[in-house]
């Protein structure tokens, strides 16, 4: 599998980044402002990422999603690893992330990899998104706010 910045006219794999993000609108948004990084395994697009300067020395990971034929291999591990090392190579000092209080499975690999909570956007979701988001039976509503400074 290789990881590599989206081509100058290729086109932003949609159906991946909808997995993680169901605004189109906050998806063109942010891809207008950040670089968005795609996992290829031969030929195949089956990851992505999207980074998104936000403050001076400090970038947003703001969407990372796997194909759902190739999840549960690891390959969210690798995004998320090389997203920390692209973001520390380009001389950021700090990387933020932001997802529901109901992705249980993101909290922890964040975590794993040295994200600590940073804070709380309470109802997030519910504010910024059309209908009620479930994810493992658990009513998706705020933002959970992690960051993690390179050292």
């Amino acid at each position: 599998m290789d990881i590599r910045e989206l081509y100058m006219n290729e086109e932003a794999p949609l159906d991946l980044l909808l997995l993680a993000d169901p605004s189109r609108k906050l998806i063109d948004e942010y891809l207008n402002r950040g670089k968005c990084f795609v996992a290829e395994n031969n030929h195949k697009l089956i990851g992505v990422y999207v980074l998104l300067p936000t403050r001076p020395a400090t970038v947003e990971l703001v969407n990372i999603a796997v194909a759902e034929s190739e999840q549960g291999k690891g390959i969210g591990k690798q995004l998320l690893l090389d997203a920390i090392q692209r973001s520390k190579t380009k001389g950021y000092q700090t990387i933020e992330v932001g997802t529901g209080n109901s992705s249980i499975g993101q909290l922890a690999l964040y975590q794993k990899y040295g994200f600590r909570i940073t804070g709380i956007d309470p109802d997030f979701f519910t504010r910024h998104y059309d209908g009620k988001i479930f994810e493992n039976g658990i009513w998706c509503r705020d933002m959970i706010r992690l960051s993690r400074d390179h050292f």
